[in-house]
């Protein structure tokens, strides 16, 4: 990974209905990220926050989505910071926001690669689209949005679609699906860890195995996690905690093996909401598993 990153938050509620994830990347920041990677000898330039649209208050007649249009603006905000970002031959870190904020990230990264892989570390599949979701919520979609599947105006968002493709993806933590996520992830051939395989393999080989798959033919991977991934003891700040999920240990053990493996190519942590959170804990442990993701070391 290169020595220069550049960090943009992306303060995003508008995908969900729970408040305070706007303040995640506040949150992070107050727990030493910023600190902690220019302790491990990177150079980084810290760009602030996209501007982000305000709730709306009467919803849109014409679909389920909810605040569609304030998403749309603020993805199109974010997809310019980071493109701006990777155009300064920096390494782009994107701090959430709910995870509806990978729209945008992955609009601004991937028109920087032919085929760019994708981890999504995280306890759901975030594959529903406008007829599938029992929500509404857009947090629940940007995964599906990013490979073309949804309202178009999601979907083209940056002038191009898909971003990524289903072949390139690996869901690692999944134990929260729908029905229509469980059918897409069927049809597309969606490569998923689900917490049994985790549980049965081990940690260790799914990521092996993973980092194998999601290199092979991709000329750059990013990674999109979840807090929500973590098990809700480990991480108890989110909005939509699932039990039974990733411990802490196993996933400093996961960004330690992409820290060796030198495979990414951007990142983004996602769902710390402050006000749901003990004491900044879930804040804490996002930190923390960036420094193991850049490369920290006891010894």
């Amino acid at each position: 990974m290169k020595k220069k990153i550049g960090i943009i938050g992306a303060p995003m509620d508008l995908g969900q209905m729970r408040r305070g994830v706007d303040m995640g990347p506040s949150a992070m920041r107050y727990a030493g990220l910023v600190e902690r990677l220019e302790n491990i000898g990177y150079d980084v330039e810290d760009h602030g926050d996209v501007k982000v649209p305000q709730r709306e208050k009467v919803a849109s007649t014409e679909t389920n989505l909810k605040n569609l249009a304030g998403v749309i603006d603020a993805s199109t905000y974010l997809a310019d910071g980071v493109n701006q970002i990777i155009d300064s031959d920096r390494f782009p870190l994107v701090l959430g926001g709910d995870h509806s904020i990978a729209i945008g990230s992955l609009t601004g990264i991937a028109k920087h690669h032919e085929n760019l892989g994708v981890i999504w570390y995280d306890a759901h599949g975030d594959l529903n689209t406008g007829d599938t979701s029992p929500s509404g919520n857009i947090h629940g979609m940007p995964l599906a949005v990013s490979i073309g599947i949804g309202d178009e105006k999601l979907t083209k968002i940056g002038g191009y679609s898909p971003k990524i493709k289903p072949e390139n993806i690996v869901i690692i933590g999944a134990r929260s699906l729908d029905e229509g996520e469980r059918e897409l992830i069927r049809e597309k051939g969606i490569k998923v860890y689900t917490m049994h395989e985790i549980d049965k393999m081990g940690m260790t080989k799914v990521m092996q195995e993973a980092i194998e798959y999601v290199s092979n033919g991709t000329d750059g991977v990013h990674l999109s996690l979840d807090l929500d991934g973590l098990d809700p003891a480990e991480a108890p700040g989110v909005g939509t905690p699932v039990l039974g999920g990733i411990s802490y240990r196993e996933s400093h053990l996961a960004m330690e093996m992409l820290a060796d493996a030198d495979i990414l190519t951007s990142a983004e942590f996602v769902e710390v909401n402050p006000i749901l959170d003990d004491k900044n804990k879930t804040a804490t442990v996002a930190v923390g598993l960036v420094g193991s993701l850049f490369g920290e070391k006891l010894i």
